[in-house]
């Protein structure tokens, strides 16, 4: 079947919240390549990316993508470049798209792929395309011509649910004994059992996210929680998926008050937690984000779900946490030019690293 790929001004959100959803009805996909996910990022940042569509001889869309088009700071000045499922712009692309790619339709996606390769190569506006955030194997990445740099990798820290049942619902028997000493510690401190895990409800998601971003203020020097857009698209989703039972608000408390809180996405038999606000340990060897998300993963192994992931990120909680691991990549694909011909060169010399 002849597939052809094109770029398209962005349709109104309405038109492509249909489009995007009928596709991912027949699609295999991340819950980062969900409605959930894109509508909430068009909704709360005002982004306003192309539409990169692959469709069939009978104009059916075979796969979607947004694909911004910024002037991107380098060592040696602004480059055009074009971003897959993210803006170019470093406060929209706060939300940090993770397991990134194109949306595609079951059984399609090695012909779909190389549509939507081909129309990339064949634009002549850009110097610079961004893939963050995919898969190690992204088909992606086989885009000829020009140069790829891998400007980051992270491990994936998950945890295996099915191990965990296997286990009668032991969890910490499949630690190592630090981490277990550690939370069994902090179970003490905390009148000896996990938090209780309350689900946000209709009325709960507003205040409960007002005190994740008292929780989290702060905490970190370049801190998301701060960014008003960022507090809106976490809203959205947050509201938006709880209706729909593709994100969890929880609330972790115990006799002694608040113990902390999670947002995780609920996709495909797994729980990915995104977002974390935790309460001020209560003594010195106290972990609250230790155990709030040792009672996640106790209160998903028993709902049945496959795995629980704590997402991208080289943290040393997250390694303590897995049971297992996988890992994505971030990339930047580049046509030549004089200008990054010499920033190369200039990296090389100044022992750089790709993501400088």
């Amino acid at each position: 079947m002849a597939l052809t790929a094109q770029f398209l001004p962005l349709p109104d959100l309405a038109a492509l919240s249909l489009r995007w959803q009928a596709l991912e009805t027949q699609a295999d996909a991340s819950f980062f390549l969900s409605w959930t996910w894109v509508g909430a990022w068009l909704d709360s940042y005002a982004v306003r990316p192309e539409l990169l569509a692959v469709t069939d001889e009978a104009g059916a869309d075979v796969a979607l993508a947004l694909i911004g088009h910024a002037m991107m700071p380098r060592l040696l000045g602004r480059v055009a470049t074009l971003s897959l499922n993210q803006a170019g712009d470093p406060q929209a692309d706060r939300p940090y798209v993770e397991y990134n790619g194109l949306l595609i339709a079951r059984g399609q996606e090695g012909e779909a792929a190389t549509a939507a390769i081909a129309a990339l190569n064949r634009r002549r506006d850009w110097r610079a395309l961004r893939l963050s955030g995919i898969a190690p194997d992204s088909p992606l990445l086989t885009l000829p011509g020009g140069t790829r740099r891998r400007v980051d990798a992270s491990p994936v820290y998950q945890v295996d649910l099915e191990a965990v049942r296997g286990a009668s619902g032991d969890y910490l028997s499949l630690l190592s004994a630090n981490t277990r000493s550690q939370i069994r510690r902090a179970i003490k401190d905390h009148g000896g059992g996990l938090p209780h895990v309350a689900r946000a409800g209709a009325n709960d998601v507003a205040p409960w996210l007002a005190e994740m971003a008292a929780l989290n203020s702060g905490r970190h020097a370049d801190n998301a929680w701060d960014d008003p857009a960022f507090r809106g698209f976490v809203a959205a989703i947050a509201e938006q998926g709880r209706a729909s039972g593709t994100v969890d608000l929880l609330r972790f408390t115990d006799a002694g008050g608040v113990v902390g809180l999670l947002v995780n996405f609920v996709h495909r038999g797994q729980a990915l937690n995104y977002q974390s606000a935790f309460a001020d340990p209560r003594t010195g060897k106290d972990k609250p984000g230790l155990l709030c998300h040792a009672a996640a993963i106790d209160h998903y192994a028993a709902r049945g779900l496959s795995l629980y992931s704590l997402l991208a990120g080289k943290d040393r909680y997250k390694q303590s946490l897995s049971t297992r691991e996988e890992s994505l990549e971030w990339w930047v694909v580049e046509r030549f030019s004089p200008r990054l011909a010499a920033e190369a060169l200039l990296r090389r010399i100044l022992k750089r690293p790709a993501s400088a």
